[in-house]
């Protein structure tokens, strides 16, 4: 338990740090956090869903499965520019090479089905 509630902290922090810098994603921070204090914390659990900043995001994400537009792209460029300099210039053993890069593929893909928060869906949708 104390374990999830040590996880959920460090990820609401990285959450917090990611509204700030531009480069590091919040959403997939909230929703890790929310997981953990989930497990471990009923009461951290909804003070996270009823926060004014973050409630929002993790709510959309349990109605809806959808991330806002700027998370995806901010997830994307980062699992390619950091994923892609780490599998390129930083391991220098082939196997690791190839398994970082299907990695980081598989994320890649997993984001990219992910669908799009839109606050006003038009009727065709």
């Amino acid at each position: 338990m104390w374990f999830y509630k040590v996880l959920g902290f460090a990820f609401t922090g990285l959450a917090t740090v990611g509204v700030i810098l531009p480069l590091l994603p919040t959403t997939p921070f909230l929703l890790l956090a929310a997981g953990c204090f989930a497990k471990s914390s009923p009461r951290l659990h909804q003070m996270l869903i009823e926060n004014a900043t973050f409630g929002p995001m993790i709510k959309n994400w349990h109605e809806h499965r959808t991330i806002p537009l700027r998370a995806k792209i901010i997830a994307i460029l980062s699992l390619i520019f950091f994923g892609g300099y780490s599998v390129i210039f930083a391991i220098e053993n082939t196997i690791l090479k190839i398994l970082g890069a299907l990695i980081v593929a598989y994320a890649l893909f997993f984001i990219a089905r992910i669908k799009i928060y839109r606050a006003h869906p038009t009727l065709a949708e």
